[in-house]
């Protein structure tokens, strides 16, 4: 299979965002959005795995075309639709209602939760902490036992769902492991430490991930080792890593530069820059995938990139500095969490403002949107195909 072939159709870059209804609130159920687009369901037997040449699924054009607005996956259908809030200056983990924008409850994780990460059949969500890694039952909030894991600064889903990746920015390297147990099975070595933010290729051979000293390393996970790195530019701080909806661009954000990088996904080499403000930091495709918000730390706003212009087409001005976000199953709202002001904020996508604001633990961070459209999750907060 040639990554070419997987990648001949490109998204037209022209489909509408999901529009407003009369009488639908900013996150009213799919139902009053109208028709569903097109839905691939996620199968019920066991996830696609390597052939003996080690080839990998082929991508769809457009990576994220399960991910829009419709009906949900079978394996979350009918979970309660929650935002959940860690509390990084904490030990717990807020549960926020958000059709009602209230705080349900906290479930105590342990000191200093970072984020939480649905797992590949989006039926646990892990919570990472300076500890290890804790499991939530998505369907009853019930804990499980904390995995001892040295300093997880992210935690990865291989695209066939058989390997959790947890990267270990301290040490520069990314323990495999097992995606239900999480007990180690190998460890792959990067040229670099202080791991950040990753993504896959559009055929999930490659994971191509941020490291604090301003470069990029890519890895081969058929072969298990770490293939090349890219220096950005002097001073750079690459932060979240997101593939285009076509897979041939990552856009890695820099959040000393303040902007977005552009990165060849196959050649590997960096072919442009998006100033978007400054501390630029999280990566969030929009439901119908035209638009990538950027989350800019350093600053009061959110800024919206084009996937097909590749330019910044606006932007949207908070009461305080954004640090991590998501998009909710309609579209309609993005969430993100302001951790200097201990506050959540619900976003209308439409304009830009803010619709809501909750009240939560002192150091609201890696938030997750859950369950959202999707077969199945990537990791990170919210990275679904």
């Amino acid at each position: 299979m040639a990554l070419a072939g997987a990648l001949s159709g490109l998204v037209s870059g022209c489909r509408s965002p999901v529009p407003f209804r009369g009488g639908a609130g900013p996150d009213a159920p799919v139902a009053a959005l109208g028709a569903p687009v097109p839905y691939i369901p996620l199968s019920h037997a066991r996830p696609p795995v390597l052939d003996q040449r080690g080839d990998l699924p082929e991508a769809p054009p457009d990576i994220y075309a399960s991910t829009q607005a419709g009906p949900l996956s079978a394996a979350v259908r009918d979970l309660p639709r929650r935002v959940y809030v860690p509390d990084a200056g904490g030990a717990a983990v807020d549960v926020v209602d958000p059709a009602t924008y209230r705080v349900l409850r906290r479930i105590p994780v342990g000191r200093a939760p970072q984020q939480v990460v649905p797992s590949w059949d989006l039926r646990t969500l892990w919570v990472t902490k300076p500890a290890g890694l804790v499991p939530i039952n998505a369907r009853t909030g019930a804990v499980g036992r904390t995995v001892p894991v040295k300093a997880p600064s992210d935690l990865y889903f291989s695209v066939d769902g058989r390997t959790a990746l947890v990267l270990d920015s301290r040490h520069g390297r990314i323990d495999l492991r097992d995606p239900q147990t999480m007990r180690h099975r190998s460890t792959i070595r990067v040229p670099c430490t202080g791991l950040t933010r990753a993504d896959f290729s559009a055929t999930g051979d490659t994971l191509v991930v941020g490291c604090a000293s301003g470069r990029l390393a890519r890895v081969d996970l058929v072969r298990r080792k770490a293939t090349g790195t890219l220096r950005l530019r002097a001073g750079a701080d690459p932060q979240d890593v997101r593939l285009s909806p076509d897979g041939t661009t990552f856009y890695v954000a820099d959040r000393d530069h303040g902007g977005v990088w552009l990165v060849d996904a196959a050649r590997f080499r960096a072919t442009g820059f998006i100033r978007t403000g400054r501390g630029a930091h999280g990566l969030y495709p929009s439901r119908d995938a035209t638009v990538l918000y950027v989350t800019n730390g350093g600053e009061r706003t959110v800024s919206l990139v084009s996937f097909a212009g590749r330019r910044r087409i606006g932007r949207w001005r908070l009461p305080a500095a954004p640090d991590m976000g998501g998009v909710s199953p309609t579209g309609r709202v993005f969430w993100v969490s302001a951790r200097a002001a201990g506050m959540v904020y619900a976003v209308s996508t439409r304009t830009g403002r803010v619709v809501r604001k909750i009240r939560v633990g002192g150091g609201p961070h890696g938030l997750c949107v859950h369950p959202q459209p999707g077969r199945f999750s990537l990791g990170n907060t919210g990275n679904y195909r």
